[in-house]
């Protein structure tokens, strides 16, 4: 239980890197660039932080290069629905309890990470799957969506804070609390911020979510569920279904 009432770091926006030739940044982007589409990969559902694969395929290809497959990804049914949500309602147990700024310091967390060592893949993948250029997916996919995971922590904070005037003799108290349902996130093809941000902001304030990501941008949704698990998102609470 705690016993005070915390302030998240003060959010700022994340400097957009130059990507000037010979820099670290351009270098450990080319060097992700190369590595992810040397390599093919096979995309599952994630369900209550499980992997499924139904069988049932798509393709993720470079809008660039047609011919470059990037991945192949199972897509979701009607069976696969009802068990994403089954299970974000069981996670919804634990998740919408959680103190609140236990669920923030998640994605501080994963914004972090975006920031630093998962910046090159996220941008990597944007590029590779989306046909941004460099400075395109480092807006998006690294700053954009960083700024989202650190103001929107800093604006639950203030959500939290917000109580009504109480008159003489009255203590007038207002508590936020979660959806009864969960929310279904489907997400757009062309930025990578907005992908991660409309199943993420919901979390925050202690929703589940069902996450159909555009077919054409499942490749850095996958790098995107990635960076949930290792920020310390608990199963379920997101939940992954191409489709």
């Amino acid at each position: 239980m705690a016993n005070a009432f915390y302030t998240t770091p003060r959010p700022v926006n994340e400097p957009v890197l130059e990507y000037r030739p010979g820099s670290a940044e351009r270098r450990a982007l080319k060097d992700r660039l190369a590595e992810l589409a040397g390599e093919q990969i096979e995309i599952p559902l994630i369900i209550g932080g499980k992997e499924v694969r139904t069988g049932k395929l798509g393709k993720c290809v470079m809008p660039h290069d047609h011919a470059h497959v990037l991945a192949t990804y199972h897509m979701a049914g009607p069976k696969e629905v009802q068990m994403a949500i089954d299970a974000a309602m069981e996670a919804r147990k634990a998740w919408a309890a959680m103190d609140w700024q236990d669920r923030a310091a998640v994605f501080l967390k994963a914004a972090d990470l975006l920031a630093g060592p998962w910046r090159a893949t996220l941008n990597a993948a944007t590029m590779l799957g989306q046909s941004k250029n460099a400075f395109q997916a480092e807006i998006d996919a690294a700053c954009e969506l960083a700024d989202f995971f650190r103001f929107n922590s800093h604006y639950a904070t203030e959500i939290y804070r917000n109580q009504p005037d109480s008159a003489r003799g009255m203590w007038n108290r207002l508590e936020y609390r979660p959806l009864e349902g969960f929310v279904f996130a489907v997400t757009p093809f062309n930025f990578t911020s907005i992908a991660g941000n409309l199943p993420t902001a919901p979390a925050i304030m202690g929703n589940v979510a069902i996450w159909k990501p555009a077919s054409s941008s499942v490749y850095s949704g996958w790098f995107l569920m990635e960076l949930f698990k290792a920020a310390g998102l608990p199963d379920g609470v997101i939940n992954f279904l191409p489709g």
